[in-house]
């Protein structure tokens, strides 16, 4: 035992300590995490030019590498086509994993191979060929990379040297968008899902079509028409989008496959993944980019509809769109955009469940695989694969403090898929067993998303919408019909700060309406875009914020989390360890992980104590 005069001494020195240590608690906490975030940045920039350098030397000119063969694969007439169906003879590919690179050569500063890529593609590439191509694929790929590229070639940023570029790569951009406009001369306007690039669309072309592949095409034709100053792209693919938007049913649901000469449904089943994940997407980016409000009611309706008839608590199954019926109880990799796009549209909290929900799926099988069978929590027989999908990556992104998963991503990534030649994709997740084939959406998207997660400096003091694969494309004033209100300067609020006035759109400061009700007791439903109360009783999902975090839970990793949450008619509380209470009903009570990172959540397996 200590003599008492000794411990009080103790005492006192413990009290007045942090005023004599000049780096406080938070401080330290600061550096390290600055620290933790440049060595991340650093694996994530080696694994892009590992995947890049193998790429250029194994694969290129060729569209995709094959990491495992050390070869190449000219893919762009594979995209899509699962049976491989009139593959060209004579196609010795785009440079497709080249297209796909440079807006990430951008954003990770390498100008001078982004000047070298511009160059060369400005020099050699053309798309005067006889390849019969999927109309979506090939407009998200290689028409948004060469418009997001021209873009990086031509702001401010002086990136090349003076002189050097001359809008190449926009006529390359136009070239393209001009061998699209076949495909829309239908009875219909929607367009068939293949052209070919030489001779346009073939005799008996199929005319069946999915969601996504009419509905997804609006950004890039019409970023090319805003840049061209020739609204043909971009009228093209608004009326194919503004038919299909009338082709939905009573209940605002969209099916995922149709007619394009019919303009009939053929599949009434659909979800938020294949098939129809970026129409919905397309929608908002759609409304931020060009600032219709058409886009904004269409959008704000059929998320109302998702949220209604797809949702089943942070899950989203399939339901037929003529009477909101389940049809298919599954997740499918494609989904995990989702959490993303409800980020940028304000539903925080739902965003975090469903995000949570795919991160457990990954980290039980260490990647995400294709398709898992809800109703029977197993994999889908025979698409256990995982293909270097960057779904994940991005919502992670998108919330951005899930800094852990994104170096969860990281791990699995270069633990699993790393060879020698590249990243390969993973066949089967539960034996690791891999495909010899590294998709260009790996460089595009994948890699890009992990990276800005570590190192947004290129996002600052700038506004970009990605596409939905990944290429950036900046927010201007000069392509908005009429700017939305919440972009208009009448609108702006200035809020007092003690440095400087900052200003805040209208937009930034919404709030759900159910923020503004006591939900701990009986409240009326609203519906808004960022809250859709849930159907089901036991998956509650409306939550409000307060500020009674706990010290314990604010400490958690260093850094302040997102204040305490009341889920509807339950409150969080208890004061274990990174723990939280729910308390409802006597008969109900289920615990809740802090998870670290990414503010608070519930853990993957609610547990009721009976």
């Amino acid at each position: 035992m200590l003599p008492r005069q000794v411990v009080k001494w103790i005492l006192v020195f413990l009290v007045i300590s942090p005023s004599l240590f000049p780096v406080s608690v938070s401080e330290a906490d600061s550096s390290y995490w600055s620290a933790k975030k440049r060595h991340m940045k650093k694996k994530v920039h080696d694994m892009f030019y590992h995947a890049y350098e193998n790429y250029l030397t194994h694969a290129f000119p060729h569209d995709e590498l094959k990491p495992l063969s050390k070869s190449f694969t000219d893919s762009l007439s594979e995209l899509g086509n699962l049976k491989l169906e009139h593959l060209p003879q004579h196609y010795n590919g785009s440079a497709l994993t080249l297209i796909e690179s440079m807006s990430s050569l951008v954003i990770m500063g390498n100008n001078t191979e982004f000047e070298r890529a511009v160059l060369w593609l400005s020099e050699n590439l053309n798309f005067d060929v006889d390849a019969r191509i999927n109309l979506f694929e090939c407009n998200i790929r290689v028409l948004g990379g060469l418009v997001s590229a021209h873009i990086l070639a031509t702001d401010s940023a002086n990136r090349l040297v003076q002189g050097s570029y001359k809008n190449q790569l926009l006529t390359l951009a136009e070239d393209l968008g001009r061998r699209f406009l076949p495909a829309f001369d239908t009875p219909t306007g929607l367009p068939y899902a293949w052209i070919n690039l030489k001779y346009g669309v073939m005799e008996n072309e199929t005319t069946e079509t999915s969601t996504s592949g009419c509905g997804s095409l609006i950004l890039e034709m019409g970023a090319l028409s805003r840049l061209t100053g020739d609204p043909i792209y971009e009228s093209a693919a608004l009326r194919a989008l503004r038919r299909l938007w009338s082709m939905r049913s009573s209940l605002n649901l969209l099916g995922t496959t149709l007619d394009v000469t019919t303009g009939e449904w053929i599949e009434y089943s659909s979800g938020i993944g294949a098939g129809v994940d970026s129409f919905y997407e397309y929608l908002f980016k759609a409304h931020i980019l060009f600032g219709k409000e058409d886009f904004w009611r269409m959008f704000h309706s059929a998320y109302l509809a998702v949220q209604k008839y797809f949702r089943h608590g942070p899950w989203y199954h399939e339901a037929d769109m003529r009477n909101g019926k389940a049809t298919y109880w599954q997740l499918t990799s494609l989904q995990a955009f989702w959490p993303g796009l409800q980020v940028l549209v304000g539903d925080i909290a739902a965003a975090n469940s469903s995000h949570r929900e795919f991160v457990h799926v990954w980290k039980k099988f260490g990647v995400l695989p294709e398709r898992y069978l809800l109703d029977h929590l197993m994999l889908h027989p025979t698409e256990k694969y995982y293909p270097l999908r960057p779904e994940l990556a991005e919502s992670t992104f998108y919330l951005y403090q899930a800094t852990k998963v994104g170096e969860s991503i990281v791990n699995s990534l270069n633990s699993y898929t790393k060879v020698d030649g590249g990243f390969a994709s993973i066949r089967d997740v539960t034996t690791m067993q891999l495909e010899d084939h590294q998709h260009s959406f790996f460089l595009a998207e994948t890699c890009k998303y992990l990276y800005l997660l570590f190192d947004d400096s290129f996002l600052v003091d700038r506004n970009y919408v990605f596409t939905t694969e990944g290429h950036p494309l900046p927010v201007l004033s000069s392509w908005h019909d009429r700017l939305p209100e919440a972009y208009i300067p009448r609108n702006w609020t200035f809020l007092p700060s003690e440095k400087q006035a900052r200003r805040a759109s209208a937009m930034t400061l919404q709030v759900c309406p159910a923020t503004s009700l006591d939900c701990r007791h009986r409240c009326q439903q609203v519906k808004s875009a960022c809250h859709i109360p849930d159907a089901r009783s036991d998956h509650r999902t409306c939550i409000y914020v307060t500020d009674e975090l706990s010290n314990e839970a604010q400490q958690s990793e260093g850094r302040k989390l997102s204040p305490i949450i009341h889920y509807e008619g339950l409150k969080v509380s208890g004061k274990k360890k990174n723990l939280l209470r729910l308390e409802s009903a006597p008969h109900n009570n289920e615990e809740i992980r802090v998870m670290e990172d990414s503010g608070i959540h519930h853990n993957s397996s609610w547990t009721a104590h009976q």
